[in-house]
Order: structure tokens, then C-alpha cells, then sequence
């Protein structure tokens, strides 16, 4: 806390909002001899701070010292004095009802009602906004595993590919669409005031993010889809080396109606466990540390809402005669619908498990 006032009103203050327990209080007078490297030794070592009677190029002092050490400063003030320190910190905040003009004009923002408690609420919703930022990307990288393996696997196995190009655009720009929007509009989680400031430059597609997009959701999601190619073709009792032999054919359309039906059916399969493995890490994708079930009383329709329109939307991609051809899809039998429920159970479980060993790991250190 930096204020004018005198040292005894600064503590009343700082020991009416539970800062003084742990405070030391400086006064304008001994912060006037501390030399630039023992100021910076004091704010480096004392987290909780109060200072009274200082000058308004104390405050400029003040400010800059901080930003030297890596942090990001924010600064409020109401007074023509405050202009240079507010204009020098990252994020200066003027007081809108009681605050000068030229205050106003040298903030970066105006609060409107003079309540310290909204400044709270926007560093709370600014958290949420970036960790929907996370959320979004790990969502949408998630089936890129999907998308790529079926390719990787044609080229090193000499299959036929499980997926076409439409499909693959079918689930980025349909089913996955509405989803990822409803996971940009999720509430802040409880507890995201007591985590630790993210580090001025930290990239949003970070490492962590990576290792659970690729390494565990979109890898679970990725292994049951091709397991499920492999298993309508199975069925049908085509096995491996079969399947090598008809790779030429079917890349030429030159195999006969049975085949061709079959592989629209192993192709169909595996489009449908990607949409329904997508249905999974949408519901895991809504927390990055807390487990599934802790957030599905939290509101969110759109959330709901992009959950709902994945089936419906690869549902009328696979049943509307105009549609399925063009995207090499076609009905399933009943009996293979039973298949798209491992598809999001994997993926939870494998997200579960991932929470899991994340927080056993949190609890050694």
C-alpha cells in the first residue's frame, strides 16, 4: 500500500484490511535514503508493504523499482499528483467519480463506481478469459491426434486411410465448431484468485497444454478411433495383411461394391469415435486441474448446447442422402453404435488418470 497519508492513518487502514500482521511501514523520510539497489533488496524480500507520507515522485520511485524487478504493477490514484506514477505503470486505474481529469487521462482505465472490489472482479474474470483460452486450444489440438494417425498409419502400414479430407473438415469446421465456443464462455473456477500470477510473457500454448492435447486426450482419442477402423474390418474377417492388399484398389476405386462398402463403413466408424472421443475431452477440457466430475453442476448453456450438437450434427452429416456421399459416410448397424461409448470413457479416464499423477506429483514437492 502507497499513500500520502500519514504513517498512523496508513495503519488503521492497512490493519482494517488484514495487511499490518505482516506489514513493515515506511515512511517518505527512510524511503528517501534507501539507494536504488537497497530499495530493490526491500521490495524483493518484503512481499507485504506499506508506505506513508510519500511524495508523488516517490511514487514514479516506487513503481519503477517493481517493474525492474519483473513485476507487473498496477497503480490506482485520484489526484493530479498520481498522473506520473499511473502513466508509468502497466496498468494505471483512476478513480472515476473522485479521481481528477487528469488522473482519467493518464489511466489506462476508469473505475467507474471508486470500488477497489471491482478491480478484484476483473483480475478474476481476466483469469477465466485466459484459462478459456487453454481450455479452447487443448479442445481443438485434441483431434488433430485423431486426424493425423489414420494418415501416419496409411503411410507406414500401408492401409487404407481411415479418414478422408472432408471428413477431417467435417469435425474442425461442424462438430467441433459450437463446442469450442462453449468452452471460451465458461465461468471462472473457485480458487483462481490463490493461484500464482501467470509470468509476464508465459506462452498461452504452453507446454502442459501440449502434453495433454497430444500426449493424453488426443492420443486415447486417437488409438480407440483406429481401433475401431480395424475392428469392422475384422468383423468382416479382413485382417492385416488382407487390408495391405486392398490399399491400391480402394485409392483407386477400382475394388469392387463390397469392398467399397466396407470401407465407407471402417471410415464412417472412425469418424463417429472421433466425434464421440471430442464429446469426452469437451467435458474434460472444462477444468485443467480439477476432475470431470467437480464441474458438471457449473453453468454454462453454450457449453451444454456445443455438447449436444456434436451427434446432431455428425448424425445429419451420416443420415441426409445429399450429405453422407459427398463426405464418404454412411449408417452404422446397431449393434456398432454401442462403440462410441468407449470412445469419450477413454479419453476421461485417460484425463483422469493424467489429474491424478499431476497432483500426486504437486504433492511431493
Amino acid at each position: 500500500m502507497v499513500t500520502g497519508d500519514s504513517g498512523l492513518t496508513a495503519q488503521a487502514i492497512a490493519r482494517q484490511i488484514g495487511l499490518l500482521e505482516a506489514a513493515q511501514v515506511v515512511e517518505g523520510h527512510e524511503l528517501a535514503r534507501l539507494g536504488p539497489a537497497q530499495l530493490r533488496q526491500l521490495l524483493r524480500f518484503r512481499r507485504s508493504l506499506v508506505f506513508a507520507r510519500v511524495t508523488p515522485e516517490q511514487k514514479l520511485q516506487l513503481v519503477q523499482a517493481y517493474r525492474s524487478l519483473g513485476e507487473v504493477v498496477a497503480v490506482t490514484g485520484d489526484g493530479v499528483n498520481d498522473a506520473p506514477a499511473l502513466r508509468a505503470a502497466d496498468v494505471g486505474i483512476a478513480m472515476g467519480r473522485s479521481g481528477s481529469d487528469v488522473a482519467r487521462e493518464a489511466a489506462d482505465i476508469v473505475l467507474l463506481d471508486d470500488n477497489f472490489a471491482t478491480i478484484v472482479e476483473a483480475v478474476r474474470h481476466g483469469r477465466a478469459v485466459v484459462a478459456n483460452i487453454g481450455r479452447f486450444l487443448t479442445y481443438v489440438i485434441t483431434s488433430n491426434v485423431a486426424e493425423m494417425l489414420p494418415f501416419a498409419a496409411m503411410v507406414i502400414l500401408q492401409i487404407p486411410a481411415a479418414l478422408t479430407v472432408l471428413q477431417v473438415l467435417a469435425v474442425d469446421l461442424g462438430t467441433d465448431l459450437l463446442p469450442a465456443l462453449g468452452l471460451g464462455a465458461e465461468p471462472p473456477e473457485p480458487g483462481v484468485m490463490r493461484r500464482a500470477p501467470r509470468r509476464r510473457g508465459a506462452p498461452l500454448l504452453d507446454r502442459a497444454v501440449l502434453v495433454r492435447a497430444y500426449l493424453v486426450l488426443g492420443m486415447a482419442e486417437a488409438l480407440v478411433a483406429m481401433a475401431g477402423f480395424g475392428l469392422v474390418w475384422l468383423h468382416q474377417g479382413v485382417g492385416l495383411e488382407q487390408l495391405r492388399s486392398l490399399a491400391q484398389p480402394l485409392l483407386h476405386r477400382s475394388a469392387d461394391a463390397a469392398t467399397q462398402d466396407l470401407a465407407t463403413q471402417a471410415s464412417t466408424m472412425t469418424f463417429a469415435l472421433i466425434v464421440a472421443g471430442q464429446m469426452g475431452a469437451l467435458v474434460a477440457c472444462r477444468s485443467r486441474e480439477a476432475f470431470v466430475w467437480s464441474r458438471l453442476q457449473v453453468a454454462n448453456g453454450l457449453f451444454w448446447l456445443g455438447l449436444l450438437s456434436e451427434p446432431l450434427v455428425a448424425g445429419l452429416l451420416m443420415l441426409t442422402p445429399a450429405l453422407a456421399p459427398l463426405f464418404g459416410l454412411t449408417t452404422l448397424p446397431p449393434g456398432w453404435l454401442a462403440w462410441l461409448v468407449v470412445a469419450p470413457a477413454a479419453v476421461l479416464l485417460a484425463d483422469t488418470l493424467h489429474k491424478g499423477m499431476q497432483r500426486l506429483r504437486s504433492a511431493r514437492r
